[in-house]
């Protein structure tokens, strides 16, 4: 399992955002992808993830060239954006569900329940979402990374707001993922709690791997 990257470039708009990134991410890895804000870190995340296509340049799945939405590259991909995206009126439990569903598989009550659980999530089941707080709903994303059981991780700043436990649980959760053979693309402004081994970092905007 390999997720290739080949000369890419990205812009917002017409203004270009970084160019000529060359690299790859086999089965066990991670790569965290660091920069200033604005540098298209989220916009490299989603290209990788067949969300957009690249000003130029290539992504390549497993040897094959895979164009935006290319569902080989869907099937494969889970993105964890930096966005939420619960809705409020529903509780934590239907907010998971809903996740879960719109990423097109479906999950047992007790399986759903069980997710909470491991995120620490057991009290705040059937609260509505509105009365959750930023890093509770956070973990309800980290419950949905352990649900959909893909091979590739995708990952936008997925620390912001989570305490100490919850970013110890983030780094358990990664260090499972590799160690079973699955891999991450990560943005991040923090160190991430793994062996230099299982990860490599790229710089956007300034430097190249």
């Amino acid at each position: 399992m390999t997720l290739e990257a080949h000369d890419l470039a990205g812009a917002r708009g017409y203004a270009k955002l970084f160019g000529g990134l060359s690299f790859h991410v086999d089965a066990g890895r991670a790569l965290a992808v660091t920069g200033a804000n604005g540098s298209g870190k989220t916009t490299l995340l989603r290209i990788l993830a067949g969300l957009s296509a690249p000003s130029s340049g290539a992504v390549r799945w497993n040897g094959d060239a895979m164009a935006p939405f290319d569902p080989r590259l869907r099937e494969a991909v889970v993105f964890h954006g930096h966005l939420h995206a619960l809705k409020d009126e529903l509780t934590t439990l239907e907010n998971l569900a809903s996740l879960v569903a719109l990423a097109g598989m479906r999950a047992a009550p007790d399986d759903l329940a069980r997710a909470l659980d491991d995120v620490a999530l057991t009290r705040q089941r059937q609260l509505p979402a509105r009365v959750l707080s930023q890093g509770q709903r956070r973990r309800v994303g980290l419950a949905r990374l352990r649900l959909l059981q893909k091979p590739l991780w995708v990952l936008d700043e997925p620390a912001t707001a989570l305490d100490a436990d919850g970013a110890a649980l983030l780094a358990a959760m990664l260090d499972e993922h590799l160690a079973a053979g699955g891999a991450a693309v990560i943005a991040t402004h923090q160190p991430l709690a793994l062996p230099p081994a299982r990860c490599a970092t790229i710089e956007v905007g300034t430097a190249r791997p």
